[in-house]
C-alpha cells in the first residue's frame, strides 16, 4: 500500500513538472491543412521565417499524406534559408532530396542547398571549407540538371567560388614567398595554374612563379614561364612586371620560345 502511494505521488510530481515545462505556445492545435499552409505562407510573406518554418513543418506532421505535405517540406527548408539558419535548411533539403528524388522541384532543392553553402563563404584569409562545399554542391546541380533554369546562375556562382579558392591559394603563396619559403610558395602558385585555370588569378600566379625561380637562380625556368605569361596575357600588368625582372639573355629566350608555349605550360607543373 505504501509502495503504491509513493508511486502515485511520484507520478503526480512528474506530470506537474511536465506541465510546467510546456507552454501553450508549444501545443499545436490540430487544424485543417489549408489553414496551416495559409498561416505558413502569411508568416513567410511577413518575414516571420521562424514561425513560417514551424507552420510548414506542422503541415507535414499533421497531414503527412496530403498533397501539401511534400511542398511544405521544401517550403520549411526555404524559410530556414531565408532566416539564415543554413544548417537547418541543409538538413531539411537533404531529407527532401532523399525522399523525393523525382519531384518536379528537385533541381530547386539542389540549388537551394548550394546557396545555403554559398552564402556562408568567408574572406580568403579564413578557412575555405564552406567555399569548397558550395563549389561541390553547385557542381552537382550543374552536372545533374544542365537544362535547369537554375543552372546558369549556378555556373556563375561556381566560377566565383573557384576564384575565391584560387584567391586563398594566392594569399598563402604570397605569404610563403614573403617568408622566404620559396618551394612552398611555388606549390601554391602551381596549384592555381593547374586547378584553377579559368580564374582571374592565373596571370599573377605565373608572375609569382617567375619571381620564385629568379629567387632560386633558375633563369631558364623563369624565362619559360614568362613566355607563357606573355603569350596568354600580353597586355597584363603581370607580364610587364615579369619582363622588367628579366635580363637581355632571358628576354631573348622568350622570343625563341614563342612557338613552344604549350609544351612550356606543361613544364610549369612538372619543373626540372
Amino acid at each position: 500500500m505504501i509502495h503504491s502511494l509513493r508511486s502515485y505521488l511520484l507520478l503526480l510530481v512528474f506530470l506537474g513538472l511536465a506541465a510546467c515545462g510546456t507552454s501553450e505556445d508549444d501545443i499545436q492545435i490540430e487544424e485543417p491543412v489549408d489553414v496551416l499552409y495559409n498561416k505558413a505562407a502569411d508568416s513567410l510573406d511577413e518575414g516571420n521565417y521562424f514561425e513560417a518554418t514551424k507552420y510548414f513543418e506542422e503541415v507535414e506532421r499533421q497531414h503527412p499524406y496530403s498533397k501539401w505535405a511534400t511542398q511544405a517540406q521544401l517550403m520549411a527548408a526555404f524559410s530556414s534559408y531565408q532566416d539564415q539558419r543554413y544548417d537547418e535548411a541543409i538538413l531539411a533539403l537533404d531529407r527532401f532530396i532523399e525522399l523525393h528524388p523525382g519531384n518536379p522541384d528537385i533541381d530547386y532543392a539542389y540549388y537551394l542547398k548550394a546557396l545555403s553553402y554559398y552564402e556562408q563563404i568567408s574572406d580568403v584569409r579564413r578557412d575555405q571549407e564552406m567555399t569548397k562545399q558550395a563549389r561541390d554542391a553547385l557542381n552537382v546541380l550543374i552536372s545533374r540538371f544542365p537544362q535547369s533554369k537554375y543552372a546558369r546562375d549556378a555556373v556563375l556562382k561556381r566560377d566565383l567560388a573557384e576564384d575565391h579558392l584560387a584567391g586563398k591559394e594566392m594569399e598563402v603563396g604570397r605569404y610563403y614567398l614573403g617568408q622566404g619559403q620559396v618551394n612552398a610558395a611555388i606549390n601554391r602558385f602551381q596549384t592555381v595554374i593547374g586547378e584553377y585555370q579559368t580564374t582571374t588569378h592565373v596571370p599573377e600566379a605565373l608572375h609569382r612563379l617567375v619571381e620564385c625561380y629568379l629567387t632560386l637562380g633558375l633563369k631558364q625556368q623563369a624565362a619559360r614561364i614568362a613566355s607563357v605569361l606573355g603569350y596568354n596575357y600580353p597586355g597584363s600588368k603581370w607580364y610587364e612586371r615579369s619582363y622588367a625582372l628579366l635580363d637581355d639573355e632571358m628576354r631573348a629566350q622568350i622570343d625563341d620560345e614563342r612557338g613552344l608555349v604549350e609544351r612550356t605550360l606543361d613544364s610549369i607543373l612538372t619543373p626540372e
